[in-house]
């Protein structure tokens, strides 16, 4: 089979490997869609496992059934976690179950840029979800993107009436700012050094959009009645943006940080800023669980959060050098979609 194989961002060679063999428990799944996400980007993070076959973002079709493996057929429209937890040790059981250490070991064989993949057995038990009948495979695989920000304004509790600021307007802050307004946020404000990226925030329900160079806050004040925002939502890895976002959020409110910096990259905050007074909660969020992949596949059914409109490229296996270095540059492109069988 086919599969791109990573070196770094600007080595991406097609390359041959031999269909997996699946064993007792395990799936064997012809991929259709695989979204390119910016953590497969970041170089920092990948170079040190290279030569390594990306891809995590999966909407795939069942084409192999291992022993004792029971409620699937060929043909079947699925979606996979490539990490899953063990919903067994003391952190899943207090509900995070992204920090779980099991959650960090379990992947797939090889990664979803590539025509087959074979599911372990952890993956079939417990990271497996029917694509409903309406989505199409590009739809579906947003599935694995939008459950970790479902997860992340659960972590900030991002509730109806409150207002959200969206730092960041790649595809994870679109994903926020359409999730939020779903959410029934009163105000969702975007903030970005984009001028297009802005523009297509609001299309996804931004009720304004603001250039990262601007004054930010005194903008947020102007546009939510004399107040900063209730919560803060950081989606960019830019040390800059870090620290804008605690300047940006309201007393009693909630700053979450979705991405992650390049290496050695610190913030200095003052804690009795954030002490006296203020009662600000600072947090992160990773991955998504079980139930956030299934209530996203369900948000997306339902037209809730409008993904296909944030697809700007679709490529075949043979095209993935280029969807690296069209989400690497950030420029002319929003949501980059393989798609190994073309």
């Amino acid at each position: 089979m086919r599969v791109a194989m990573y070196y770094n961002n600007r080595d991406i060679r097609i390359e041959e490997l031999p269909v997996p063999e699946i064993g007792p428990g395990e799936l064997l799944l012809r991929i259709h869609a695989c979204g390119i996400c910016g953590s497969d980007v970041m170089q920092w993070y990948r170079i040190t496992k290279a030569p390594v076959v990306l891809g995590h973002e999966i909407a795939a079709e069942v084409v192999e059934i291992g022993q004792g493996v029971e409620g699937y057929a060929p043909g079947d429209r699925v979606v996979a976690s490539h990490h899953v937890p063990c919903n067994t040790c003391r952190l899943c059981l207090r509900g995070h179950h992204t920090a779980c250490d099991t959650l960090r070991k379990t992947r797939f064989d090889p990664g979803g840029f590539s025509e087959f993949v074979r599911l372990p057995a952890i993956n079939v038990d417990r990271g497996v979800y029917r694509i409903p009948e309406e989505l199409s495979w590009e739809e579906a695989c947003f599935a694995e993107p939008l459950a970790c920000v479902l997860r992340g304004q659960r972590m900030a509790a991002v509730t109806a009436g409150d207002t959200v600021t969206v730092l960041g307007c790649g595809v994870a802050g679109l994903l926020h700012v359409a999730l939020a307004c779903a959410l029934g946020a009163t105000r969702v404000t975007a903030v970005d050094v984009n001028e297009d990226r802005l523009e297509t925030a609001r299309r996804f329900g931004a009720d304004a959009g603001i250039h990262a160079q601007d004054d930010v806050s005194a903008q947020i004040r102007r546009i939510n009645d004399g107040r900063l925002s209730d919560k803060v939502l950081v989606c960019t890895g830019a040390k800059s943006a870090n620290e804008t976002a605690l300047r940006l959020v309201e007393r009693g409110g909630t700053v979450l940080f979705f991405a992650p910096t390049d290496p050695g990259v610190t913030i200095e905050m003052s804690i009795n800023e954030v002490f006296f007074g203020n009662d600000i909660a600072l947090t992160t969020s990773y991955a998504g669980s079980p139930a956030d992949h299934v209530m996203a596949l369900d948000l997306i059914r339902a037209g809730r959060v409008r993904v296909k409109e944030m697809i700007s490229h679709r490529l075949g296996l043979g095209e993935t050098a280029r969807g690296f270095r069209l989400v690497e540059e950030a420029r002319d492109s929003l949501k980059v979609i393989i798609e190994p069988q073309r």
